[in-house]
């Protein structure tokens, strides 16, 4: 079979006769000359890479979960082809595990004085703004025998969403808005606190609707319909401190309490309330006021991006503070922090009443399910400790949300694919009580 190439080439030099070695210069220059030359000039027509071109575009956001292409424009301003390898480096975050070496490392071949684009599929596991490293670069000369190598800086950043997962449940939640704003054939009864509209009494209607004076100018009986108010100030308060940082299943309690404040909000939005969002642990990580119902995911999620829990002891008086002076008005507060006994005792129950004496308050908090589970286990002598320590824990988890609701506190308490819906028919029993 013949031999071409770089093959055909170093076979030749590896069949030349070296005779009996002796360690002299001269020898080694001789025998080595061939392959020296062939290196020298494999070396001299590699392209460069110093005085390569690089820039970047394509996406500059994704949801957590979803995939981000990113593009690399290669310009060859010299006069030799570019054959490469290029590791186009980012956060080991920005990859699924096991897949950077495949996903970050291309060959490219860029004709002398032009351009080409390659492109990298990231898929981050993490919220967050991913930051690129550097795009290592190195060039092969025609027979493959000797390289150049270089590292360029090229900026760039995705940032990583929180992936909105409980978007599922809005249309639900919406049906039952419409029925409350008597926007469709089930109306409320004698709920809310703004008048809607006059009906025909059906059998099983509250007697306190009944309007006389209506009824007096027609033949038939005539009742009150009404609607839940709008306008309403409602402030989401997020805690990111300690208790934020457990992990519930594979992800942070943060992350569920950040889903469950998206859907409240995209709904109270489309109830016609104001809705702002304050995150805070020893100061104030985020704030989001005064946007418009088309402003306001977007700014919440760009906010909630690159929130991290703190490892420190969220100040409660502080975080009361903040909240009264971000909703100086009658408003809902909305806290989504831990039902921890120690956190809400001595930090929460002491300043309560300044928050509850002006605004209605609702506390939301992500329940480990892995604990249901302990509750109901046995069969062994460790199944029925578990199961003892988990009951203890839910007492205790329970006796504290008493606390809280003796204070006036609305408090919902569910695992984190429970929490967003139940949220959001908290605030729905709420708005149809006339609460708000």
């Amino acid at each position: 079979m013949a031999l071409t190439g770089r093959t055909a080439l170093l076979a030749a030099l590896g069949s030349l006769p070296v005779g009996i070695w002796e360690p002299s210069w001269t020898g080694i220059l001789a025998v080595n000359a061939p392959l020296a030359v062939a290196c020298a000039c494999d070396f001299a027509l590699a392209a460069p890479v110093r005085r390569l071109g690089l820039t970047r575009s394509g996406d500059t956001s994704a949801r957590l979960g979803e995939a981000a292409d990113v593009t690399l424009t290669v310009t060859n301003p010299s006069g030799r082809p570019l054959r490469a390898h290029i590791r186009d480096a980012w956060p080991p975050s920005s990859w699924q595990p096991g897949t950077e070496v495949n996903a970050s490392r291309h060959r490219l071949t860029v004709p002398a004085g032009e351009r080409r684009r390659l492109t990298t599929r990231l898929r981050p596991t993490r919220r967050g703004d991913r930051q690129a490293d550097r795009v290592t670069i190195r060039s092969y000369g025609p027979l493959g025998l000797f390289t150049r190598q270089g590292t360029h800086k090229v900026p760039g950043t995705v940032r990583v969403l929180p992936p909105f997962t409980s978007r599922k449940h809005l249309p639900s939640k919406l049906a039952r808005l419409r029925e409350l704003d008597g926007r469709t054939s089930v109306l409320t009864r004698g709920e809310g606190t703004e008048f809607d509209s006059l009906r025909e009494y059906v059998p099983g209607d509250d007697t306190r609707s009944i309007d006389w004076r209506a009824t007096a100018r027609q033949t038939s009986v005539a009742v009150r319909t009404w609607r839940p108010e709008r306008d309403r100030h409602i402030l989401l308060v997020l805690d990111t401190g300690r208790t934020s940082a457990g992990r519930v299943g594979d992800a942070p309690r943060l992350d569920a309490s950040m889903d469950a404040a998206l859907l409240l909000a995209a709904l109270a939005s489309r109830a016609g309330d104001r809705v702002d969002l304050l995150a805070y642990d020893r100061g104030v990580r985020a704030l989001v006021q005064g946007r418009t119902a088309n402003d306001l995911l977007p700014s919440l999620v760009g906010a909630m991006a690159t929130l991290e829990p703190e490892l420190v002891e969220t100040n409660a008086r502080g975080l009361t503070a903040t909240a009264l002076r971000t909703a100086p008005r009658r408003s809902l507060i909305v806290l989504l922090t831990s039902l921890d006994a120690a956190p809400i005792e001595e930090g929460l129950l002491p300043v309560l009443p300044q928050l509850t004496q002006r605004h209605t308050v609702l506390l939301a908090s992500v329940a480990d399910p892995h604990i249901a589970r302990m509750a109901t286990a046995r069969g062994n002598t460790e199944a029925i400790y578990e199961a003892a320590a988990a009951a203890q824990a839910q007492t205790e988890r329970h006796r504290t949300a008493e606390q809280l609701r003796r204070h006036g506190v609305t408090v919902v308490d569910a695992t984190p694919d429970d929490l967003a819906p139940a949220l959001a028919d908290a605030y729905l029993a709420l708005k149809a009580a006339g609460r708000l």
